[in-house]
C-alpha cells in the first residue's frame, strides 16, 4: 500500500451455484463491478452468520433458496474504486465463497429495491461465456474453481481494473 491510498474494506459472503453447465449470476447496477456479472451474495449484516448471509442474499437477489455444500475459501481483492463520501481510493474486497446447491424456486425474480441493493437481477450464464470483460473478479474465480476446484491462495491487486460506465436510462 502506498501512502496516497485509502482502502474501504468490504466483507461479503457469496455462493457458486451451477445447473446444466450454467452459473447463476447477478447483473450489477452499482459499485466497482457495475455492468458486469457477479456472484449472488454480499454484505454480512450485523448479528448474522456468514452462511445465513449467503442464503439471505440468494433469496433477495435471485428468488432461489440454496443449501450450503462447502466452504471453498476466501478471495482477497484490492480494486481501485473511489468512494468520495468515505474519502477512499480502493475497495478491499474480502469474499468468503461457498459452493451451494439449488433447493427451491424456479423463476428468477427481479430483486426488491432498497438502500444498498446493487443487483439488477439474476440470470444463468454459460460457463464458457464468462470472461473478464463481462464479469467481476469473483465470477472469474468461480469459473477457475469450477475447472480446478481451487481458489487463489494469494491476495490480488487489480490496479488495471476499469469500472464500466453505466448505460444511460432508457426513455
Amino acid at each position: 500500500m502506498n501512502s496516497s491510498e485509502k482502502w474501504h474494506r468490504h466483507l461479503g459472503a457469496y455462493g457458486i451455484c451451477v445447473f446444466e453447465e450454467k452459473l447463476l449470476v447477478i447483473q450489477k447496477g452499482n459499485g466497482p463491478y457495475i455492468g458486469r456479472y457477479d456472484l449472488p451474495g454480499g454484505t454480512i449484516e450485523q448479528n448474522e452468520m456468514v452462511t445465513e448471509a449467503v442464503k439471505r442474499e440468494f433469496i433477495e437477489e435471485t428468488g432461489i433458496t440454496v443449501n450450503i455444500r462447502k466452504n471453498l475459501g476466501v478471495c482477497d481483492l484490492l480494486i481501485p474504486y473511489e468512494l468520495p463520501k468515505r474519502g477512499t481510493t480502493h475497495i478491499h474486497h474480502v469474499a468468503v465463497i461457498y459452493s451451494v446447491e439449488h433447493i427451491s424456486g424456479t423463476a428468477i425474480k427481479t430483486p426488491q429495491k432498497f438502500e444498498g441493493q446493487d443487483s439488477l437481477g439474476a440470470c444463468w450464464v454459460q460457463i464458457n461465456d464468462i470472461n473478464s470483460a463481462n464479469s467481476s473478479p469473483l465470477v472469474i474465480q468461480a469459473k477457475k474453481w469450477l475447472k480446478t476446484e481451487r481458489l487463489p491462495f494469494e491476495s490480488q491487486r487489480l490496479d488495471d481494473w476499469i469500472k464500466k460506465t453505466p448505460a444511460p436510462p432508457k426513455p
